[in-house]
């Protein structure tokens, strides 16, 4: 074999294993590829997974800040509207109540009722009214036949306390042991309470579900 056709196979060898290692270089390079695709892909999704979660997570810290800000609202302007009502009301009720001791009969029949439950509400034993001074003027004149139908059997003592009052009548047991209060004011005290309650429940109950409205 001559040095020429020597040169020319030992080209072609060459040529074929370079064909073959360029094959190999492609091939390893497809695989990096698509590793590097690949990976790319879920580190991508990755992503996108924490920027949904930390939307979502964002989202809900909103929809709880406006929740909570609506809550205060409605609080202060049910608590507003409660006192609204509770000063109109007894507002209304002490003009009512003004206009019922102005009429000389019919405050002395409510006077009359008041001792009456007082005396059977209250453990045996002598018993003593307080009303206002001006009250007590005028009971003096009536007070035995008063007493006697209101309280029977029972000894009820009239006097008058000097500090301001509406009106009403306080009763108390002579030795001191109990007392029924139903002068204005302390009528007006328990009514107070009793419309506090019964506003904010009537309130409350109209007041729209915030939960719902955020949520639904």
């Amino acid at each position: 074999m001559d040095t020429d056709t020597q040169v020319t196979q030992l080209e072609a060898a060459l040529l074929r294993q370079a064909e073959t290692l360029a094959r190999e270089q492609r091939q390893n390079a497809d695989v990096v590829r698509a590793r590097i695709l690949a990976e790319s892909s879920e580190k991508l999704k990755l992503s996108e997974d924490r920027e949904v979660l930390a939307a979502k997570a964002e989202a809900e810290r909103m929809v709880r800040r406006q929740t909570q800000a609506a809550e205060t609202r409605l609080a202060s302007e049910l608590d507003r509207l409660r006192w609204a009502l509770t000063e109109a009301t007894l507002s209304g009720v002490k003009l009512a109540f003004q206009e019922m001791v102005n009429d000389e009969a019919a405050y002395l029949n409510v006077l009359e009722q008041w001792l009456a439950a007082a005396a059977q509400a209250l453990p045996a034993g002598d018993l003593v009214a307080e009303v206002r001074r001006e009250d007590g003027k005028m009971l003096a004149a009536v007070w035995d036949e008063l007493s006697t139908r209101a309280a029977p059997d029972r000894k009820v003592a009239l006097k008058s306390f000097t500090h301001p009052s509406e009106g009403g009548i306080r009763v108390l047991m002579a030795d001191g042991r109990a007392q029924l209060d139903q002068t204005f004011e302390a009528r007006q005290a328990r009514l107070a309470d009793e419309l506090a309650r019964v506003a904010m429940e009537r309130l409350f109950a109209s007041a729209p579900d915030l939960g719902t409205l955020v949520h639904g």
